[in-house]
Order: C-alpha cells, then sequence, then structure tokens
C-alpha cells in the first residue's frame, strides 16, 4: 500500500506566493502519511507568456528547482511537481513535470506532448499554448517503490494513444496534473480520467487547479484519484486543499488476470517517433 497525496491549488504569476501555499499543504500531507505528492499543472507559476519566460529555468539548475529539491528531502517524500517553464538549450521553453525522490534528487521529467491550442467558450475564449511552449518528444515511465508512475499532463488526459504506451510501458500509476478549464472540466474530466484508468488498469492520480485566474481564466478543480476498475476513491471537488488515498497495486494485478487486457489486445500501439520534422 502506497499513501498518495494530491494538491489542489488556485496559483498566480508570482512563484514566491505558490511556493508558500504549496509549502503548507506539503507539510500537512507529510503529517498525514503521504509517501508519494502529486502538484498540478503550472503549481509555481500560472500566468502570461511573458511570466513562463522570465521564471523559466535551465533542466536541473534554478531557484525554483533548488527548492522543489529541498522540499522532497526535508519532508522525506516522492514529489511530482506537475509543470514549470524549463528553458531548453535552443532557447525554447517546455511545461515540464519533475520528479523528485526523498533524497531530492530529480529522477525523472516529462516535457507535456499535446499543446493545448483549442477555442473554449468561457471569458478566456482563446488558448494556444504552443505560442508558448514547444511539445516535448517523449513517453516517461519511471520506476519508483510505489511501482512503474506514467508522467502525462492535462491535455494529454483526450490522447488515449499515449496512455495505452504508458500502459505497454509497465505503468502502475498515472500521473495527470492539469489545470483544465472549467467549461471543458464539467463536460469531460471525470469521464476522461476515468476511462483512461479503465482502459489501462492503472490507478490514476490527478491533481488540478481551481477557481479564477488572470484574464478571466477559471480552472475546474476536482482533483481525484481513481483505482484500475474506474471508481473514485477520493475527490477534491471544490477550493483549494489537499486529500489522500492509498494505492494498492494487488488490485490491480487481481483486475489485470481476471480481465487481461493487454494479452487480449489485437491492436498494438504503434509507437513511431517523434522529431523535430514532425513537430512545426
Amino acid at each position: 500500500m502506497t499513501k498518495v497525496g494530491v494538491v489542489q491549488m488556485n496559483s498566480g504569476a508570482d512563484p514566491a506566493l505558490n511556493l508558500r501555499q504549496l509549502k503548507k499543504k506539503l507539510k500537512g500531507l507529510q503529517l498525514q502519511g503521504a509517501q508519494l505528492v502529486v502538484t498540478p499543472e503550472n503549481c509555481l507559476v500560472f500566468g502570461t507568456r511573458a511570466d513562463y519566460q522570465r521564471y523559466a529555468e535551465p533542466l536541473g539548475a534554478g531557484p525554483l528547482q533548488a527548492e522543489l529539491s529541498a522540499l522532497s528531502k526535508q519532508l522525506g517524500i516522492w514529489l511530482l511537481m506537475g509543470s514549470m517553464p524549463i528553458r531548453q538549450a535552443d532557447g525554447s521553453v517546455t511545461t515540464t513535470a519533475l520528479l523528485f525522490d526523498s533524497d531530492g534528487q530529480c529522477r525523472a521529467h516529462y516535457d507535456k506532448l499535446h499543446m493545448f491550442d483549442v477555442d473554449v467558450a468561457d471569458a478566456h475564449q482563446s488558448y494556444r499554448e504552443s505560442d508558448t511552449f514547444r511539445p516535448g518528444h517523449d513517453i516517461q515511465v519511471v520506476p519508483t517503490p510505489f511501482g512503474n508512475i506514467g508522467l502525462s499532463i492535462c491535455y494529454d488526459v483526450r490522447f488515449p494513444q499515449l496512455y495505452a504506451a504508458l500502459r505497454a510501458q509497465g505503468a502502475d500509476i498515472i500521473v495527470v496534473p492539469a489545470a483544465f478549464t472549467k467549461v471543458t472540466g464539467k463536460a469531460h474530466w471525470d469521464i476522461l480520467l476515468r476511462a483512461r484508468a479503465v482502459e489501462t488498469q492503472c490507478w490514476i492520480v490527478a491533481a488540478a487547479q481551481w477557481g479564477e485566474h488572470h484574464d478571466g481564466r477559471e480552472t475546474w478543480g476536482h482533483s481525484m484519484v481513481i483505482d484500475p476498475w474506474g471508481q473514485v476513491v477520493a475527490c477534491q471537488q471544490q477550493g483549494t486543499g489537499v486529500l489522500t488515498a492509498d494505492l494498492d497495486l494487488n488490485l490491480s494485478q487481481t483486475i489485470r488476470t481476471n480481465m487481461p487486457l493487454m494479452q487480449h489486445a489485437r491492436f498494438g500501439v504503434h509507437q513511431r517517433g517523434i522529431n523535430e520534422e514532425q513537430i512545426e
């Protein structure tokens, strides 16, 4: 059994303020016995393109990453930073999840693959994530003491091919840090997360932003943990806060044995290489 903690935030553009709130929540979860904590997308910086550019750090360097490393070590927890802006060698910026172990080492990172370039019937109306971030190239499944963790971010959840690939690479738990809009979240958030759990027979841990943000943007919240049978075992609907749940990988194994989807599948996951020529 692994006790997972989930943080629901209402982040803004100032990383110092966001960190202050995050520290309180992490300490609370540590006192509740959480071993693995998942935070939302844009947890440290949720602002404009200029804000992401201003606070972007090279991977493995910079004060924000140093603070996260120190926090995970101090609290003795594995910490999944849902996403923060990371500056690449070519000067572009990715929105990147970082997984720190309980010694403060960054064990893995994942650059969001799918950019949220859509029109939504809300006050913000138009979202063009690719104007700010460069999409990633690689799928990440990370061995941990709690099982193999598959990494994804927000809009990725609409692409079941990615989740099938994470399952094929051995994922037991899949994390979904997110900043889903209120409009799309109300319509699809629960359905998508439960579908990904049922299809992959993995635990799904989804940490969300909630409430009103800059430029009229409003996020849905409803952070949740879903078991491999598609049942919601914990949910923070509204407000900022935290939740915990116990993940039992024996349940995953029982479900996979009783309903061996991977063996029954007649169509495999075809993973072609992703390169710069394919993403323009």
